[in-house]
């Protein structure tokens, strides 16, 4: 059943107190970032072995760190464009990938979505069942964030190479080869190049920092990857197909979902995407927005499995 409910109030704030509060958001954002590859094993660890024990909490940052990233990818995280896109990129290396990539990714996804990206469709014409239910729940079980790490190995190639690759995954039920096109774009290229090579620093220097207890690394990383997994798609599963605007609303209790800087309410977002994380509440309300599902429920029910082409969607009211 469909519940409606206004999230928690929004003041309204100009723009130079939104990027006041979104400053503060990113110094905590590098500062848990720095917590987990630095202080922590260089610090904290030496002393006692159980303090890896707040990489727990610190995973499940992993939304609101996200949500950072996509307020950049937008161009609402500063006003000021080159400050935006700098921080995109800061954080963007502490997350472990590209900024560039990121942002390619995601606007496709808002022009394709539904259309060309939808994950759980199969078409069982061309696709057998076992197969995809395989892809699914590798994705969904953290291979969407692998394949973002896996993708740091672009850096490496020429534009050309990039582009065979992109006309060799070219289909039209995905977005891959959309994405390696743009990514080999030169400008897009460049800056790719360069952010690899930092993540690629940062994170090496992290395990040498946690030497013997380097698993613990390897655990907050597969963490951060479930996390992302299971969420990404779960504001989409099921939805109404060719309609790149189609997204759910999930609700969470109101701190969390304040923590999430609004990201729950995705349906807004995808209808009004320029707008800033903090905008979203009186949106919801002055379109008579509502809630679709519970967040957990939306999560969960990823677990059904692939859904036919030529099944109807699923109900997410």
């Amino acid at each position: 059943m469909t519940e409606t409910r206004t999230p928690g109030p929004a003041r309204p704030s100009r723009s130079t107190d939104g990027d006041l509060v979104n400053v503060r958001l990113i110094a905590l954002a590098m500062a848990i970032g720095s917590t987990q590859l630095f202080i922590l094993p260089l610090l904290l660890l030496p002393r006692n072995a159980a303090w890896g024990w707040i990489l727990v909490p610190l995973a499940l940052t992993t939304t609101p760190f996200w949500s950072l990233i996509h307020e950049s990818i937008h161009g609402t995280l500063l006003r000021d464009r080159a400050r935006n896109d700098r921080a995109g990129r800061v954080l963007a290396t502490v997350y472990g990938s590209p900024f560039a990539l990121l942002k390619a990714g995601h606007l496709l996804h808002h022009r394709y979505s539904r259309v060309r990206e939808r994950a759980e469709i199969y078409d069982p014409a061309t696709t057998s069942r076992f197969r995809a239910t395989r892809s699914h729940y590798l994705q969904l079980l953290g291979g969407l964030y692998l394949l973002e790490l896996i993708a740091l190995l672009l850096a490496a190639m020429p534009a050309r190479t990039i582009r065979a690759l992109a006309r060799r995954v070219e289909a039209p039920e995905s977005v891959g080869g959309l994405l390696l096109e743009r990514v080999a774009q030169p400008a897009v290229l460049d800056k790719f190049r360069t952010d690899a090579a930092a993540i690629v620093t940062v994170h090496a220097v992290a395990f040498l920092a946690y030497g013997a207890h380097g698993w613990m690394l390897l655990a907050a990383i597969a963490a951060r990857a479930l996390v992302i997994s299971l969420s990404d798609n779960a504001y989409h599963y099921g939805t109404d197909l060719d309609a790149p605007r189609e997204a759910m609303n999930l609700r969470l209790p109101r701190l969390l979902e304040r923590c999430t800087l609004n990201f729950t309410l995705h349906d807004v977002h995808h209808r009004h995407p320029g707008l800033r994380w903090h905008e979203l509440p009186s949106r919801f309300r002055d379109d008579g927005a509502h809630y679709h599902l519970g967040w957990f429920t939306a999560v969960a029910r990823q677990f059904r499995g692939p859904i036919p082409l030529d099944r109807p969607t699923v109900r997410h009211d």
